[in-house]
Formats: C-alpha cells, sequence, structure tokens
C-alpha cells in the first residue's frame, strides 16, 4: 500500500484514478492544479505523485520543476505528449517515470510498482552500506550523499542510485540491461534513459564522453566507473 498524490484536472479521469488506486489498497489525495499540488506535499508525506502536464494554472513541466525544489518523491507524467524530445526534457526535469495518454490502469500499476520498488530498495539498501571510495570520488548511501575532491555532489535520486551501483563495482564493466534491472527495476527500457542519466552525471562530475575521467561506455557492452588513470599504458 502507497500513499498517492494524484495531480489531474479532469475530474472524470481523476475519479477513475482514485478509484483504481483505492480498489488497490492506496491511500489517495487529489488536487486539480500545480499549486494545490504544491500544497500537498508541503504538507503530507506521499510515496508517488502522478502529475498531468495538461494543468489549468502552470505547466505541468513548471510545476515538476518546483515539485523538485521541495521534494524527491517520486514522480509519475502523465501526458499526452509523445514527442521523444519532449519525454527526454521531462525526465531531464526530475521525473522518475512517464506514462502516454491513453493508458490503461494495468500500466499505471506496473510502473508505480517499478517506481515504488526502486525508492523503497535505494533507501534500505543504504543503510547496510558503508561508504564507498573510488580515486576521489566518495559515496555514502546511507547519507545519500557523493562527493568528488572533497565538494559535495548535487545529485538527483536517480543520477545518485546509478553513481551508488557503479561505484559498488569498479572497473567492472556493467551491462545496459543489467543498470535498467537494478538501477530502474525495469526488465526491458529504452537505452536513452540510461544516455540521459550519464550525461547529467558526466557533466556534474566534470568530464563528458569524448573525455571521460571515471564514466566509461564501452559502445555496445555496458557502463563501468573507475578513478583516472586506472587502466593500464597499451
Amino acid at each position: 500500500m502507497a500513499s498517492v498524490l494524484v495531480v489531474e484536472d479532469d475530474q472524470f479521469v481523476r475519479s477513475a484514478l482514485i478509484r483504481h488506486l483505492t480498489d488497490a489498497s492506496h491511500t489517495v489525495r487529489s488536487v486539480g492544479t500545480a499549486l494545490e499540488a504544491l500544497r500537498e506535499v508541503a504538507h503530507f508525506r506521499f510515496d508517488v505523485v502522478i502529475l498531468d502536464l495538461g494543468l489549468p494554472d502552470l505547466d505541468g513541466s513548471e510545476a515538476l520543476k518546483m515539485l523538485r525544489g521541495i521534494t524527491d518523491v517520486p514522480v509519475i507524467v502523465a501526458t499526452a505528449r509523445d514527442d521523444e524530445t519532449e519525454i527526454v526534457r521531462l525526465l531531464n526535469a526530475g521525473a522518475d517515470d512517464y506514462l502516454t495518454k491513453p493508458f490503461s490502469v494495468e500500466h499505471l500499476s506496473a510502473r508505480m510498482a517499478a517506481v515504488l520498488r526502486r525508492a523503497r530498495s535505494g533507501s534500505g539498501e543504504g543503510e547496510q552500506s558503508p561508504v564507498i571510495r573510488v580515486g576521489g570520488l566518495t559515496v555514502d548511501p546511507l547519507r545519500r550523499q557523493a562527493e568528488l575532491d572533497g565538494a559535495r555532489l548535487d545529485l538527483t535520486r536517480r543520477e545518485f542510485d546509478l553513481l551508488a551501483f557503479l561505484a559498488r563495482r569498479p572497473g567492472v564493466v556493467v551491462p545496459r540491461r543489467e543498470l535498467l534491472a537494478e538501477v530502474w527495476q525495469q526488465s526491458y527500457g529504452d537505452d536513452q534513459t540510461i544516455d540521459v542519466h550519464l550525461s547529467w552525471l558526466r557533466r556534474k562530475l566534470g568530464e563528458t564522453a569524448a573525455n571521460p575521467r571515471y564514466l566509461h561506455t564501452l559502445r555496445g557492452v555496458g557502463v563501468k566507473l573507475e578513478p583516472p588513470g586506472a587502466e593500464a599504458p597499451r
């Protein structure tokens, strides 16, 4: 059972979502505007937010950015926009997952279950994990903090999960399928999701795909994290 906030201005869609989620034993609160959603997350604790983008008072993508400013609750965006560039922009803005309208209740249930597994496994795993050090990189799963050469890294929850997963396996090439399964809790998905998060992570680590320091991509194989200079010279 989870505590869910539904942000949807269409009364018919909202009622259907509330009915489905309540039947599935979730606790549901619902609002029809972005400003109401911001007030809700400021006063109540939720396990997941389902956010419609077509809100009457504020564009959903702007609402998403504002939500990310006050909470790291998982957000599933519900959108009629199926443009790939727009979807990448939403992921960049902090969405944990997305659904393209119209969608079935079964599809919503599956996406919610995956998002909740990621959030819960991430917090549970951190309680048992020691601080990880790879070169000048320090990852503290318990506090969910990371530093590079003593400077704190400002990471989203998913960026941290990806970094911590790779840091636990320094020098090991991790296949993309394994990253999807372990970090995203998905048995299948678009490689672009991984590429987008790797790009954010590289930027925050002060590197690029063309000039990597810690994150190395082996085309067609996977990704590995290792300290600068670890590869033996040829």
